[in-house]
């Protein structure tokens, strides 16, 4: 089966976001310059280099306005936060996904506590297990070239700390990320935690 992307329909949803899953959900937490907070998950997330330590999260345009609250307070101060939603955390994190009028402090929507964040003006999610203080690299814009398509965001940012709660971390000092639960986004409005786990040692040259 070959499928064209541009000729079917329902590829977004239904196709592709089934195919590159699970994936993590950045839940980002922004500052303007009002002071107004602004909380939001996006499943467009992950990282793209430990050294220098860098995460990226992308998004498109909603349909009232240019762009989204996030990435509009982004642009404003240089900073957000990336807190680690977990599966007892999926109901907050899902009131947090409401599309609500700007200023509006999904801390409050989602009844959430806030907790302050060291090297940056965003709170962090007090609940969640990890949070990471991040600053802006860049944005990037991606222009829509076809019918249908919107315009889309994705931003880089360097991780300047990061909060731990002390109840994941192992003797080791290693995060223990199958007890902490994560919440992955699968296809349509599904998500789902750890699964089956293996431990895989990168393989040597063979030497015959």
């Amino acid at each position: 089966m070959f499928l064209d992307p541009a000729a079917t329909p329902g590829f977004k949803r239904t196709l592709f976001n089934a195919i590159v899953a699970p994936r993590p959900i950045g839940w980002i937490s922004t500052i303007n310059g009002k002071g107004q907070v602004n909380l939001a998950p996006f499943s467009h997330f992950n990282l793209v280099s430990t050294s220098p330590p860098v995460v990226i999260f992308s998004c498109n345009a909603p349909a009232d306005r240019h762009e989204k609250d996030t990435i509009a307070n982004v642009r404003e101060t240089g900073e957000f936060v990336t807190n680690l939603a977990t599966w007892d955390l999926r109901e907050p994190m899902n009131l947090s996904s409401m599309n609500a009028p700007y200023g509006t402090d999904e801390f409050e929507l989602a009844g959430l506590e806030k907790a302050p964040s060291v090297m940056v003006k965003p709170p962090r999610v007090a609940a969640s297990p990890a949070s990471m203080e991040c600053r802006l690299l860049r944005i990037v814009d991606i222009e829509p070239t076809g019918p249908g398509e919107t315009f889309s965001n994705v931003v880089f940012g360097r991780i300047v700390g990061v909060h731990l709660d002390e109840r994941f971390v192992d003797a080791n000092g290693n995060f223990d990320t199958a007890r902490a639960e994560p919440l992955t986004r699968m296809d349509g409005n599904r998500y789902s935690t750890v699964g089956r786990m293996d431990i895989l040692g990168r393989p040597s040259p063979r030497r015959d």
